[in-house]
């Protein structure tokens, strides 16, 4: 999955992974996290979701990653914000009370670049990549992360033969086999997706899961 595909749908506004609500899932699940209040939440491939506002508004400072800048510039516009652009290496930074979006790639961002995260958010971040691409993602994932840490992680079960991504599907399998080794997985929440997908209708899928997993980063 190339950046250009991800620059392209945002350009084309065809971004129907975007909610127009805060997730569900974000708001009945992050107290399990027990974060101190101020705490740094680090939330890749972050687009222009709503689901940061109302991270800020639970007193949490949000760090944001994401590739494209019409996404970025569409998150503050919507909100009447006016950003503080700066340019930090290959980074294009906004900042507000709050919250910094890093503008670019999120596989060269460094762990000084985003400071002590001590948890993450990803509920469209590892199912909007192929399965090549996974395993990369989690190793940056743990290279930005620090030892004590943890996160809520939102994937997708389907039958992937009847159905391309983008949004992938992540079986339970595949998260002990390349995530487990790291973090202590515990899962929080499954439901049925299906009728939120027209896609997935269209496909003929006759079952798509949504999980719901807390992560613990485990001590080396």
């Amino acid at each position: 999955m190339q950046a250009d595909f991800w620059l392209q749908r945002w350009q084309a506004g065809q971004i129907g992974f975007h909610q127009a609500q805060v997730n569900r899932d974000l708001r009945q699940h992050w107290p399990l996290l027990r974060l101190e209040p101020g705490a740094r939440v680090l939330v890749p491939l972050c687009g222009k979701s709503l689901d940061m506002n109302w991270l800020i508004e639970q007193g949490c400072y949000v760090v944001g990653a994401e590739l494209s800048e019409a996404a970025v510039a569409g998150y503050f516009n919507e909100r009447g914000v006016q950003p503080q652009i700066t340019r930090k290496g290959d980074f294009s930074v906004y900042a507000a009370p709050g919250i910094e979006i890093w503008c670019g790639d999120f596989f060269a961002l460094t762990a000084h670049d985003i400071g002590h995260c001590t948890a993450f958010y990803d509920r469209a971040a590892l199912i909007a990549l192929p399965a090549d691409m996974r395993e990369r993602y989690v190793q940056q994932l743990e290279a930005l992360m620090p030892q004590a840490c943890s996160g809520l992680l939102v994937t997708l079960e389907y039958d992937q033969n009847l159905l391309e991504g983008p949004p992938f599907s992540v079986p339970h399998t595949w998260l002990q086999a390349f995530v487990s080794g790291s973090w202590e997985i515990t899962k929080v929440s499954e439901q049925d997706a299906l009728h939120s997908s027209p896609k997935a209708l269209r496909a003929g899928l006759e079952r798509m899961d949504e999980h719901v997993y807390m992560l613990e980063r485990q001590s080396r």
